[in-house]
């Protein structure tokens, strides 16, 4: 918990990257897009010195919390470039107010400490896994966004923010990319686990692995759907949420039972 780990160096970088993220939530309806723009990225900026002190610091650590907040932290910065190549692009207070609370949240469960027979290529590996998180993050949320855009067509209403089919292409780059990386993630979890984790704490089959692969198997048959019989709107989006939450339960999930729930290491 956060009084038997947290630093004067950490408390100070996660209460102003939450402020900042907190302030951009709120920022725009009163300074101005541009004082929200600022707010992002300042709050970006410490997130990320935050989450490299965690991982590569003197003492590291891992655990479900820090998970998600380098989750937040990709979607963040992904929307925040997003927004300057597509200024027509809003960042929704839903992200930034995600941001802020993942911030928060890894301040109060920082995790276990790193396992000293885990080879020093773990965070990378850690690195890796979370960055898929993060793509298929971010691809929800333009899923979502779309699903908005779309209902508000039917309404008659102009939807606001990019075209519908820009906004489908984008989730589907991102589908793609986190489907690559988290298949990389697996295959170096299966053929590298003694020496990713030592020995004692190898890949093995249990709920985290068991919800890893049916989260795979969901993603690939919305790759082969997509790209093969051209799913596209709602019959898309259902398998992307299903194999997201699948995806999430495979670590954060396990790791929130075992840490909060149970109160064991692994």
């Amino acid at each position: 918990m956060i009084l038997a780990s947290a630093t004067p160096l950490t408390l100070t970088l996660a209460l102003g990257a939450s402020a900042a993220y907190a302030a951009s939530a709120t920022g725009s309806s009163r300074s101005g897009a541009s004082f929200a723009r600022v707010a992002v990225w300042l709050a970006w900026s410490m997130h990320g010195v935050l989450l490299a002190w965690g991982l590569w610091g003197s003492e590291p650590r891992f655990g479900f919390a820090p998970a998600l907040s380098i989750t937040a932290w990709l979607v963040g910065l992904v929307y925040a470039v997003e927004s300057y190549i597509f200024p027509q692009l809003k960042t929704p207070w839903l992200l930034s107010g995600a941001g802020s609370a993942a911030v928060l949240l890894a301040l109060l469960f920082p995790g276990n400490t790193l396992n000293a027979s885990a080879s020093a290529w773990l965070p990378l590996h850690w690195a890796l896994g979370i960055a898929s998180y993060g793509l298929f993050a971010i691809a929800v949320v333009h899923a979502w966004l779309m699903t908005r855009a779309e209902a508000r067509m039917r309404q008659g209403n102009a939807p606001a923010g990019l075209p519908l089919l820009t906004m489908e292409r984008l989730t589907f780059r991102f589908v793609s990319l986190g489907f690559v990386l988290l298949s990389a993630t697996l295959l170096a979890g299966f053929f590298f686990g003694n020496q990713l984790y030592g020995a004692t704490h190898a890949i093995k089959w249990d709920h985290k692995t068991a919800f890893s692969v049916l989260s795979w198997l969901t993603f690939a048959v919305l790759m082969v759907g997509r790209f093969r019989f051209g799913w596209r709107g709602k019959q898309a989006v259902r398998v992307l949420y299903i194999g997201t939450g699948l995806l999430l339960l495979a670590y954060v999930g396990s790791r929130f039972v075992m840490e909060v729930v149970l109160g064991r290491t692994l």
